[in-house]
């Protein structure tokens, strides 16, 4: 699981919420009433994955295709739905005793009118970790009951899952652009200033700039970024004070998402009640997804300042490149491309899940030469 699907404002059917994603929604509003065994939805980082995949499994299900209004639809949008099984990962990559679990209830009768839907989300990490699973997931496909249907997702398609794509109808999501993401806010209730900012912040990515837009700090956050070139006086009390003031800046940057998160959960729970469950079934789940998306979210708040710092860099060298070629001018734009060398060596390191406080301070340290 990815984000959890909240439709906001008035919407036709599950699909209209989908803003900028006119090409894939035509393509799925067709394939709802003549559905094949598996889909494959692809799109990069941002780009509404889990909301598309959620919307066409209602639409699946939903004798009117995706009303939106039934409680076919609200069961499947809240993730409550006994016959879409959205399949758990507990690490970093698929492992192949999850995709044989995912195949067994593949073999289920659904219980009601519709298909028994499976949703594997990230199938790009079935090619990673010690044992990759794909061929676990290519049985799967190979063999699907006539009452199924494997919604895949995926944010890249390496050329190892090629052979699974093949077994798939894919469906393509494109990135969305920054007046996409204001348009969506804004019909959410955003303002509209503070919707630019958000999408401008986000980088297509329309979960994180559902949380920025709730952030009266966002502002602050990219000051905070700009003026470190400014604060690194050559000691390193003062590179370890920037960092520190970083990290307490991602702890404030959080708490949007937190209280979304609390909102969403109580609005899964309340849907449960009113559907006649005592509980939230999945619960557990939800909240380990949770955790996994605030430390995300940590991530794409560090690149998101790693981008804004080097643009300083960079209007630093612009600006030293307009004076004299004298050898401060020449030492200038060679200090600032360095710096944004290092900048962008401690972007690739947070893919390795590096201590966040480690990789600000050796950063700091590095621009202080600069």
């Amino acid at each position: 699981m990815n984000n959890c699907v909240l439709y906001h404002g008035d919407v036709n059917d599950v699909f209209d919420a989908l803003v900028g994603q006119e090409r894939a929604v035509s393509s799925m509003r067709q394939f709802v009433k003549s559905p094949v065994h598996a889909f494959l939805i692809s799109g990069p980082v941002g780009s509404s994955l889990h909301d598309t995949t959620m919307a066409f499994a209602a639409a699946l299900q939903c004798l009117d295709n995706g009303c939106g209004s039934c409680d076919v639809c609200r069961l499947v949008l809240s993730e409550n739905d006994s016959d879409v099984y959205l399949a758990p990962r507990a690490g970093l990559a698929w492992r192949i005793d999850e995709l044989r679990e995912a195949d067994r209830v593949s073999r289920r009768r659904p219980l009601g009118a519709g298909y028994q839907i499976v949703i594997i989300e990230n199938v790009e990490l079935t090619t990673t970790g010690a044992s990759p699973s794909a061929p676990a997931l290519l049985k799967s496909l190979e063999e699907t009951p006539a009452r199924t249907i494997f919604l895949l997702s995926a944010e890249d398609l390496p050329a190892a899952l090629d052979t699974v794509a093949s077994r798939c109808v894919e469906i393509k999501l494109k990135g969305l652009g920054d007046d996409d993401v204001e348009a969506l806010l804004v019909r959410e209730g955003a303002d509209v200033f503070a919707a630019r900012a958000a999408a401008a912040a986000a980088n297509g990515n329309l979960r994180r700039a559902r949380v920025l837009v709730r952030d009266a700090d966002l502002a602050q956050r990219i000051a905070q970024w700009r003026t470190v070139p400014d604060r690194l006086n050559g000691t390193p009390a003062a590179a370890a004070v920037v960092a520190t003031e970083i990290v307490r800046s991602l702890d404030d940057a959080i708490s949007p998402l937190q209280k979304m998160q609390e909102e969403e959960l109580e609005l899964r729970s309340r849907e449960s009640r009113e559907m006649g469950q005592r509980s939230l079934a999945n619960r557990k789940d939800i909240e380990a997804q949770f955790k996994r998306e605030q430390r995300r979210f940590r991530t794409d708040e560090l690149r998101f300042g790693f981008t804004a710092l080097t643009n300083v860099y960079r209007d630093r060298m612009a600006d030293s490149l307009e004076e004299e070629s004298d050898a401060r001018a020449r030492y200038r734009v060679g200090a600032s491309i360095k710096a944004i060398d290092a900048v962008a060596g401690a972007s690739r390191r947070l893919s390795s899940n590096v201590d966040e406080n480690l990789l600000l301070n050796d950063l700091m340290l590095s621009l202080m030469e600069f």
